[in-house]
């Protein structure tokens, strides 16, 4: 089931319709018409009232995503940890900053976040726009202020010009938050071997990845928190990862202060999942079958551990079945280079 989201339009039919208008210097643009992919719900997308996509506004902010002036040292973009190469993710456990620091947690993939309200691990960005200014003001990652990002950006004349087309303002904070996010809404993962299948084509999905669906669905119980069409409950649960550290992370419970919440992290998305290893919040399971086997012996036991995850008993054939499965959700078609960049 999809949530509303707090002071956020849920677009159904509206993609065929004007979303909105975004103030420009010398008018207003047109609404961008997302393309949406074989598998994927329009009436599940959220977008901002306030943010509707324009085709300008989302050329800046692909610009602003693969832009490593928005960091200190001019080093690190949101594509460094968030690269198309990779999944949207790093290829790295945990993320790597400014001056080569090393982060706690695995890089969570971009796509798909039109699907999504609260962003991050642990839920603490109520959206993509508060999100995409989170990294810039950390100290490990982007390593800036939102001040500084602003004066640098400010400084280039592309910048400044494409600010006062989209915005009809100087470079804001705000601005780049708006510009990122929906760049970000347009990063749409689906037309899977499995959405095919699930569309009618019986050959899409081979022998094996139909007998990994039923596990995932059935004996795996998979589909409990990996639920719908984008794979995610958009929840949080405590599956045990790194609960045996001396002292783990808590995840949602430094956002909410809730006991039951100790060692809870968000649901991901599985689609694309076979590009982004590796696994876990942590990055501590190297592959799929790590993750697997994981899961198969129920995770990791401590007082907070969800009431969904139990041994589950699966065979080699089954846990190679699921593996199929999970690889017939990469998605084809998503494909960004970098752009050009302003001076």
């Amino acid at each position: 089931m999809q949530r509303r989201a707090r002071g956020v339009l849920i677009v159904g039919t509206l993609f065929s319709m004007v979303l909105g208008l975004s103030v420009m210097g010398s008018g207003a643009e047109e609404a961008y018409k997302l393309k949406m992919p074989l598998g994927l719900q329009e009436d599940a997308a959220y977008i901002p009232p306030d943010n509707p996509l324009t085709a300008a506004k989302i050329n800046l902010g692909k610009q602003l995503y693969f832009d490593k002036r928005l960091s200190a040292d001019g080093t690190v973009a949101c594509a460094t940890c968030h690269a198309p190469d990779k999944g949207f993710s790093d290829g790295r456990p945990t993320s790597t900053g400014i001056k080569g620091q090393v982060g706690g947690r695995n890089a969570p993939v971009t796509i798909n976040r039109l699907f999504s309200q609260d962003q991050f691990w642990d839920g603490r960005s109520p959206s993509l726009e508060d999100q995409a200014l989170g990294p810039v003001q950390n100290p490990i990652e982007m390593g800036h202020t939102l001040q500084g990002m602003v004066s640098t950006l400010d400084k280039l004349e592309g910048y400044r010009e494409q600010f006062k087309k989209v915005f009809g303002t100087p470079v804001t904070k705000d601005g780049v938050g708006k510009a990122i996010a929906s760049f970000e809404r347009t990063l749409l993962c689906g037309n899977s071997a499995f959405d095919r299948f699930a569309a009618g084509d019986q050959k899409a999905l081979t022998l094996s990845a139909k007998r990994g669906l039923i596990l995932f669905r059935e004996k795996a119980n998979c589909e409990t928190c990996h639920t719908g069409f984008n794979f995610t409950d958009e929840s949080y649960h405590n599956i045990g990862v790194g609960m045996d550290k001396a002292d783990p992370d808590l995840g949602r419970f430094k956002v909410t202060k809730k006991e039951s919440e100790k060692g809870a992290f968000k649901t991901p998305t599985l689609r694309n999942i076979t590009a982004s290893a590796p696994y876990l919040h942590d990055g501590s399971a190297k592959t799929l079958e790590d993750v697997i086997d994981f899961y198969d012996k129920g995770g990791t036991k401590n007082p907070h551990l969800s009431k969904e995850i139990k041994p589950l008993h699966l065979t080699s054939q089954e846990k190679g079945d699921l593996v199929a499965f999970l690889k017939s959700l990469s998605c084809p078609d998503l494909k960004v280079a970098a752009p050009a960049l302003p001076k």
